[in-house]
C-alpha cells in the first residue's frame, strides 16, 4: 500500500499544470492633453513614439513629461516627472515628443504631458502600428502572428520561392522633403503580372507623407522580377528625419568661475556616445556638467547644471565625462565645468585620409 501511495505522489507532482507562455502584445503610449499652466493648448505637431513588443502582463501606469515651450514653439527642457528615469518600452518617448511642433509666438512655461500605456494582442493590433514596427524591431523580431496581420489573407507573395528582384528601383529620397526628427514610410502594395511587371499599385499605409507615397508608387512602377503572376505584395520605402539643431548653449563662463580646477589634459580619452534613441531621430543637444576630480585622476561628484532639449542629455554626458581620467596630481581639483554638445554627422560625412569626419560628440 505504501509503494501504491508513493507512485501515486510522484505522479501527481510530475504532471503539475505548465502555464502557457506569455502573449506578445504591442506596446504603444497614448498622449492626453497638454498642460501649461492650468490650460489645454493644442499642437500643431504632436510625434507618437514607436511602438514596441511587450512580454506578459505589463501594469498600467503614467508617464508625466514636464517642460517649456520656447518662441518658436519647440518643447525644451524636457524632464520625466518623479524619481523614476525608466519608462518601460518608451526607449522613443522622450525623443518623439522632442520632434513635436507648437504654434509660435507663444511661449509658455509649467507645461505637462501624460502618456498612458496601451497593450493590444498581436492579432488585433492596428496593421500599421505592426508595420511600422517591422521597420526597426528595437524589441526583437516581428512574430508570426504579427506578419499574418500584417499580410492580406488571399496574397501568395509569401509563397515560397519568393519572387526574386531582376530591377528594385527607389525614389531620390534627398529630393523629398522630409520631416524634422520624424522617419517617414510607405508601404507600397502591388500584384505581379505573368512577366514579372508590377501591377495594380497602391500606397497600403504609412506616416501620410504624400510626396513620399507618390515616389514610392512611381519606383515600384519601375521595379521587374522574375516572371511568375502573384498577388498581395508589399515593399515599404523610408525617407530618415531631417536634423533637429540643438538650441543655443550658453558660455561656460556663465556658471561662474572655477578657481580650483586648473586646466589639465585627459590622460584616458572620454568615450564620446551619442545617445542611440536621439541619434535615430536625429535630434541634436548640449549639456554643462560640473565634477570634482581625486588626486589620482579619477573622475567623481558628477552633476548636471544645463541640458536641452532634454535632461536625457545632461544623463549621457555625466556617463561620458565619468570614463575619462586625468593625470594624477598633489592636490585634485574641484568644480571643473564642462561643456558637452551632441551633433548630428552631415550625409557623405565619412572619414578620409585627409579630412576626418566631424565627431558627433564634442568636449568643448
Amino acid at each position: 500500500m505504501a509503494i501504491v501511495s508513493l507512485a501515486l505522489f510522484l505522479t501527481a507532482a510530475t504532471t503539475s499544470v505548465v502555464p502557457p507562455p506569455p502573449q506578445q502584445r504591442l506596446a504603444r503610449w497614448t498622449p492626453g492633453p497638454v498642460r501649461c499652466g492650468g490650460t489645454v493648448i493644442d499642437p500643431v505637431r504632436l510625434v507618437r513614439s514607436r511602438p514596441e513588443l511587450a512580454w506578459g502582463e505589463v501594469p498600467s501606469k503614467v508617464t508625466t513629461l514636464r517642460f517649456r515651450i520656447d518662441a518658436s514653439g519647440r518643447p525644451l527642457s524636457i524632464k520625466r516627472a518623479g524619481s523614476n528615469d525608466f519608462i518601460p518600452f518608451g526607449s522613443d518617448l522622450v525623443p518623439a515628443f522632442a520632434a513635436s511642433q507648437f504654434a509660435s509666438g507663444s511661449p509658455r512655461n509649467d507645461c505637462a504631458i501624460d502618456y498612458t500605456i496601451e497593450l493590444t494582442t498581436l492579432a488585433t493590433a492596428e496593421r500599421a502600428d505592426l508595420m511600422a514596427y517591422s521597420l526597426d524591431p528595437s524589441s526583437g523580431p516581428l512574430p508570426p502572428e504579427g506578419w499574418d496581420r500584417i499580410t492580406p489573407p488571399d496574397t501568395d507573395c509569401r509563397r515560397r520561392p519568393y519572387p526574386a528582384d531582376l530591377l528594385r528601383a527607389f525614389p531620390d529620397f534627398d529630393k523629398l522633403p522630409g520631416t524634422p526628427g520624424e522617419r517617414q514610410w510607405s508601404m507600397t502594395g502591388y500584384d505581379l503580372d505573368k512577366k514579372g511587371r508590377p501591377i495594380s499599385v497602391r500606397t497600403v499605409a504609412g506616416t501620410g507623407d504624400a510626396a513620399l507615397d507618390a515616389a514610392s508608387r512611381k519606383a515600384v512602377a519601375k521595379s521587374r522580377f522574375v516572371a511568375g503572376a502573384r498577388t498581395g505584395c508589399m515593399y515599404p520605402y523610408r525617407r530618415g528625419p531631417l536634423r533637429i539643431a540643438a538650441p543655443p548653449a550658453p558660455p561656460e563662463d556663465a556658471f561662474g568661475p572655477t578657481p580650483h580646477c586648473p586646466t589639465a589634459p585627459w590622460v584616458q580619452q572620454p568615450r564620446l556616445i551619442y545617445p542611440p534613441a536621439w541619434n535615430r531621430r536625429s535630434i541634436e543637444g548640449w549639456a554643462v556638467v560640473q565634477f570634482d576630480v581625486a588626486p589620482w585622476g579619477e573622475v567623481g561628484n558628477t552633476r548636471v547644471l544645463a541640458s536641452e532639449p532634454a535632461e536625457d542629455f545632461g544623463r549621457e554626458a555625466m556617463q561620458v565625462i565619468r570614463t575619462a581620467r586625468r593625470a594624477p596630481s598633489t592636490t585634485g581639483a574641484s568644480g571643473c565645468i564642462e561643456r558637452i554638445r551632441f551633433a548630428i554627422r552631415p550625409p557623405g560625412a565619412a572619414a578620409s585620409a585627409d579630412v576626418p569626419p566631424p565627431p558627433p560628440v564634442v568636449i568643448e
